[in-house]
C-alpha cells in the first residue's frame, strides 16, 4: 500500500524537524562549553584557522602539509576532549546528536551495492501511518499486560488463561532469536484478542514493526487491490509489507466471507512468511475442526503443524463487563 505524497512528504517534514531540534540541542551544548571553558573555543577556531593554511600549503605543494594537519587536528581533539572531562562534561557532549544512528535522522541508509533504500524507523512510520486505519494504537493502549486481569476466570478456564499468559510471555521474550507462531482459539470473548494486543504492545514499544489486521478487512483489503489492474503497484507494497513486517496478527479468522480466494490468500500469506521466518499470531473463535472444513488441508497443516495452538475457554467476558456496567448504572 504506497504512501500518498502528502503521507510522504509529512514523514520527510518529521525528519526535518528532528535534524532540527538535535542541531539546536547540539549548538546549546556548545554555548553551554564555550562559556564554561573558554580554552576549549579557542581550540575550536584554530582548527578553521589550520585547516585554511593546510589548504594553502598543498597547493603551493608543499607534500607533507595534510600529514602535518592531521597531527595538529588530532592534538587540539585529544586537548579537547581533555578539557571537557575536566569540567565534567560527558565525553561525547558535543558529537553529532542522531535519533536514529543507522540514517542519521535521513530516513535512508545506503547499501553495500550503493544503492539507497528506505531505514527501518522510516519502514515503521510508513507502517504506522498505512495500517493507522487497523486502530492498532488505540487498541494497545487499552490492551495490555499492565491491563491484564484474571478475575473472570475460574477452574480450568483460568488454567487455560494463565498457561496462554505464559506462552505470550515467552514468545515476547524470545521473539528476537526464535522465529515462532501463535493460533489463539476458543469460545467467544474469552481473551484471544486481547493476548494478541498485549503482545504487539511489548513489541512495538520495543521498535518491531506490528501489523494489525481484521479478518474480513484483510482479505477484502487484499480483493479491493487484486481486482483492480490500476492498482498493482499498491497491491505489491502491500504483500511486500504483509509478508516483511515483524508480526503479522490476523483478528477474528472465520468472519471473513470463506472462498477460494481468501483461501489462497491466507495459504501464500502462510507459507511466504514462514519461508522468511516472519511470525503470525491468528486468533479465532472457530474450533480445529471447524477450521479443517473449513480451509484446505494445506491450511490446517500449516496452522497446526507450525503454530503453538492456545486453547481459551470461558463465558463471554465482554458480556460480563456489560452486566456489571449496567447494574453499576442501575444501581446508581
Amino acid at each position: 500500500m504506497a504512501l500518498t505524497n502528502s503521507q510522504y512528504q509529512s514523514i520527510l517534514g518529521d525528519y526535518d524537524r528532528i535534524r532540527d531540534n538535535n542541531r539546536f540541542t547540539l549548538e546549546t551544548r556548545k554555548q553551554q562549553v564555550f562559556q564554561a571553558v573558554p580554552e576549549y573555543r579557542e581550540l575550536e577556531d584554530s582548527v578553521s584557522t589550520e585547516s585554511v593554511s593546510a589548504a594553502r600549503a598543498v597547493l603551493e605543494g608543499e607534500l607533507e602539509a595534510r600529514e602535518r594537519l592531521r597531527r595538529s587536528l588530532d592534538k587540539i581533539r585529544q586537548r579537547q576532549k581533555q578539557l571537557l572531562e575536566a569540567a565534567g562534561f560527558p565525553e561525547d557532549y558535543l558529537e553529532p546528536i542522531y535519533n536514529c544512528p543507522l540514517c542519521r535522522d535521513t530516513g535512508y541508509v545506503t547499501t553495500s551495492d550503493s544503492r539507497k533504500q528506505k531505514c527501518t524507523c522510516f519502514r515503521r512510520r510508513e507502517i504506522s501511518v498505512l495500517y493507522s486505519q487497523s486502530h492498532i494504537q488505540d487498541m494497545v493502549a487499552r490492551e495490555n499486560f499492565s491491563t491484564l486481569s484474571t478475575e473472570y476466570y475460574q477452574g480450568q478456564d483460568l488454567q487455560h488463561f494463565e498457561s496462554a499468559v505464559n506462552l505470550c510471555h515467552e514468545f515476547v521474550k524470545n521473539f528476537k532469536k526464535d522465529f515462532s507462531n501463535i493460533l489463539f482459539y476458543g469460545t467467544v470473548g474469552t481473551g484471544k484478542s486481547f493476548l494478541s494486543g498485549c503482545i504487539a504492545r511489548e513489541l512495538m514499544d520495543a521498535g518491531y514493526s506490528v501489523i494489525y489486521f481484521g479478518a474480513s478487512g484483510f482479505f477484502d483489503l487484499l480483493a479491493r487491490y487484486s481486482f483492480d489492474y490500476k492498482e498493482k503497484a499498491a497491491l505489491q507494497e502491500l504483500c511486500e509489507d504483509i509478508y516483511s513486517c515483524d508480526l503479522l496478527i490476523i483478528d477474528d479468522l472465520g468472519t471473513e466471507i470463506t472462498n477460494s480466494f481468501a483461501a489462497s490468500q491466507l495459504f501464500s500469506c502462510l507459507n511466504e512468511r514462514s519461508l522468511r521466518k516472519k511470525s503470525m499470531i491468528i486468533s479465532t473463535n472457530l474450533k480445529l475442526e471447524e477450521i479443517r472444513d473449513r480451509y484446505s488441508d494445506r491450511i490446517f497443516s500449516r496452522l497446526t503443524g507450525s503454530f503453538a495452538l492456545c486453547r481459551l475457554t470461558g463465558p463471554d467476558i465482554r458480556i460480563i463487563k456489560k452486566r456489571i456496567q449496567n447494574s453499576s448504572t442501575t444501581a446508581s
